[in-house]
C-alpha cells in the first residue's frame, strides 16, 4: 500500500506540469521561485561556515522554529485542497492506523518537504565546520523535518475537517499578510546585526527560550551537541513526535469514517470578505468597504499616491543637506499621516449605495468602525513593515519606540479626525466608475477646508509625540518611551473621539447624506 501510495503521490506532483499551458506555466513559476529561494537560503547558510559558533546556533534554531511555524500557519491558511486527504480513501475500506502509518512517509514527497531536506543538508554542513559529529547534524535535521511534516498534515486534517467552510482566498490573504508583518520586521532586525562580532544577549536569550519549545527543539541538538541543553531539546522533540504521531492517528481515523469531501456549488467562498468579517452591522460595513478599496479605482489611486508624496518629500531634504540619516526616518510618519487623512471624505465615495445604510437603521458608530476596517488593514502591515526598515537604515535601534509613538499618533490621530470630518462634512467625489482623477465640479471651499482641518489637526494633535521623538532624536534616546506612550495614548483617544463624534452626527444627519449622493 505505501509503495502504491508513493506512486500515486509522485504521479500528482508532475500533473501539474502536464495540465495546459497556462497551469503548467503557473507552476513552472513557482518551482522556479522555490529554487531561487532555496538557494539564497543555502547560501546563506554555507556563511555561517566562517561564524561563530554562537551565531551558527542562533541563526539555524530561530530559522528552524521559524519554518516549523510556518508548516502550521500554511495549511490552516491557504484554501486548497489536500490530494492526499484521508477521507479520499474512505470508500476503500483501509484500516485506519495503517493507512496513519503509510501517509506519513508520503507527506515528505512534496515540494516544501524536499526543499527542507535541501536545506537541513546546509544546517549538517554548517553545524559539522564547528565541530558537531555530522550523525548528531543529521539527527537532528531529520527530526526537525518529520516534525514539520507531521505539524503539515495534522493542520491540513483539522483545516479540511473543521475550517473549510470559513476559508476564503481573503482569509488567506488576511494570514499571510499577518505572517508577512511577523518576519518582515524579524528579518530587518537580523540583517541589520553584525553577525562576526558576538550575538546580542536578546537573541542568545530568544534561542535559548525557543529551543525547549517544540518548535525548536529538534533543531537545537545539533547546535547545542555536547551539552544538556541538547538531551532537553532531544526530549522535547521526540514527545512532540509522539504526540504529533497520536494526534495524527487520531484525526485519520475520524477522517475515514466522516462523508467524502463535498465541493459546493455556491458556498460561503463566493461571499468574499463576507465570510471573514462577524455577522454584525459594522462587519458587513467593514466587508463591503473591503471590496470597495481593493476593487475601487478612486482608492486604489489615493493608496498608490500615499508612497510617491513620502518618497517625493525625501528630495528637497536631501538637496538642503539634512543628514541622509535623518531623511530616511522621515517617510514613514508622512505615510502614517497620509494614511490617517485618507478616509476623511469615505462616506461621499458610496454614492447612493448609502440609502442600504440609512434605511437598514445601522447606528452611526457601527457605520464609522466598519469604514476603519480597510485602512486598518493596509495602514498596521505597512508601517510594522517600513519602521523596521527605516529604523535600520538609521542606524540606531535605540529610536525605535520614538518611531512607533510618532507614526501611532499621526495614523490613529488622522482616523479620528478624518470618522469625524466624513460625517460633518462630506463634499460630493466623482462617481463609481468614473476614472479617478475626474473630479466634479464644487461651489464654495468646503472641500478644502475639510482636507485641511484633518491634515492639519492631526499634526497639532501629533506635536507632543513628535516633540519627544526629535529629543529622543537629537538629544537623548530616553525621549523615546514619552514618545511611544504618550503618542499612542494621544492616537487611541482621538480616534474614540472621533468615533463616537462621527457615528452621532450620522444618525441625526441620515436623511442629508442621501440627498447629497442623489446630487453629487
Amino acid at each position: 500500500m505505501a509503495a502504491h501510495l508513493l506512486r500515486l503521490r509522485v504521479a500528482l506532483l508532475l500533473s501539474g506540469l502536464r495540465a495546459g499551458s497556462g497551469h503548467a506555466a503557473r507552476t513552472a513559476g513557482a518551482l522556479v521561485a522555490v529554487v531561487i529561494a532555496v538557494s539564497v537560503g543555502c547560501w546563506g547558510l554555507l556563511a555561517l561556515r566562517d561564524a561563530t559558533a554562537e551565531a551558527t546556533a542562533v541563526v539555524t534554531i530561530l530559522g528552524g522554529a521559524a519554518l516549523t511555524l510556518a508548516a502550521v500557519a500554511a495549511p490552516l491558511s491557504l484554501s486548497t485542497s489536500d490530494p492526499m486527504d484521508p477521507r479520499r480513501f474512505a470508500v476503500l475500506d483501509l484500516p485506519p492506523r495503517p493507512l496513519a502509518a503509510a501517509l506519513v512517509p508520503i507527506g515528505l514527497v512534496s515540494v516544501p518537504m524536499l526543499s527542507l531536506l535541501v536545506l537541513g543538508g546546509f544546517v549538517v554542513a554548517a553545524w559539522t565546520a564547528h565541530g558537531v559529529p555530522w550523525a548528531a547534524g543529521v539527527l537532528s535535521v531529520v527530526l526537525g523535518v518529520l516534525t514539520c511534516s507531521l505539524l503539515s498534515r495534522v493542520c491540513l486534517s483539522v483545516a479540511a475537517l473543521f475550517l473549510r467552510e470559513r476559508r476564503s482566498r481573503e482569509l488567506t490573504g488576511l494570514l499571510l499578510m499577518a505572517l508577512l508583518v511577523v518576519l518582515v520586521p524579524i528579518a530587518v532586525f537580523l540583517a541589520s546585526l553584525e553577525w562576526s562580532d558576538a550575538v546580542a544577549p536578546q537573541l542568545r536569550a530568544v534561542a535559548g527560550v525557543v529551543a525547549d519549545t517544540p518548535f525548536g527543539a529538534a533543531w537545537a541538538i545539533g547546535a547545542h551537541w555536547g551539552t544538556g541543553e541538547a538531551l532537553v531539546s532531544a526530549a522535547v522533540a521526540v514527545i512532540t513526535l509522539a504526540l504529533l504521531w497520536l494526534a495524527w492517528v487520531a484525526l485519520v481515523v475520524r477522517s475515514v469514517s466522516a462523508p467524502a469531501p463535498v465541493e459546493s456549488a455556491g458556498g460561503a467562498g463566493r461571499l468574499g470578505w463576507f465570510t471573514v468579517t462577524p455577522d454584525t452591522p459594522g462587519g458587513a460595513i467593514a466587508a463591503r468597504s473591503m471590496a470597495y478599496w481593493f476593487g475601487d479605482r478612486r482608492y486604489l489611486a489615493n493608496l498608490v499616491i500615499v508612497p510617491v508624496v513620502a518618497a517625493v518629500a525625501m528630495v528637497p531634504l536631501l538637496v538642503v543637506g539634512v543628514a541622509p540619516q535623518i531623511v530616511v526616518l522621515v517617510p514613514v510618519p508622512i505615510i502614517a499621516l497620509f494614511l490617517g487623512w485618507l478616509p476623511h471624505n469615505d462616506l461621499a465615495y458610496d454614492g447612493t449605495a448609502i440609502w442600504m445604510h440609512i434605511a437598514g437603521g445601522v447606528r452611526g458608530v457601527s457605520d464609522r468602525l466598519g469604514r476603519l476596517v480597510p485602512i486598518l488593514v493596509v495602514g498596521i502591515p505597512a508601517l510594522v513593515i517600513t519602521i523596521p526598515i527605516a529604523v535600520a537604515l538609521h542606524g540606531r535601534w535605540a529610536v525605535l519606540p520614538a518611531m512607533i509613538g510618532v507614526c501611532a499618533s499621526l495614523f490613529l490621530s488622522g482616523l479620528g479626525l478624518s470618522s469625524a470630518a466624513s460625517a460633518v462634512q462630506p463634499y460630493p467625489v466623482s462617481r463609481p466608475g468614473d476614472g479617478p482623477f475626474r473630479q466634479p465640479e464644487r461651489v464654495g471651499a468646503a472641500s478644502a477646508i475639510t482636507q485641511a482641518v484633518v491634515l492639519v489637526g492631526t499634526i497639532v494633535l501629533s506635536i507632543p509625540a513628535l516633540w519627544w521623538g526629535w529629543l529622543a532624536l537629537s538629544r537623548d534616546v530616553s525621549y523615546a518611551p514619552f514618545a511611544l506612550w504618550g503618542g499612542v495614548a494621544v492616537g487611541l483617544a482621538v480616534l474614540v473621539v472621533g468615533v463616537v463624534a462621527g457615528g452621532a452626527v450620522f444618525d441625526r444627519r441620515g436623511s442629508r447624506f442621501v440627498e447629497l449622493a442623489e446630487v453629487a
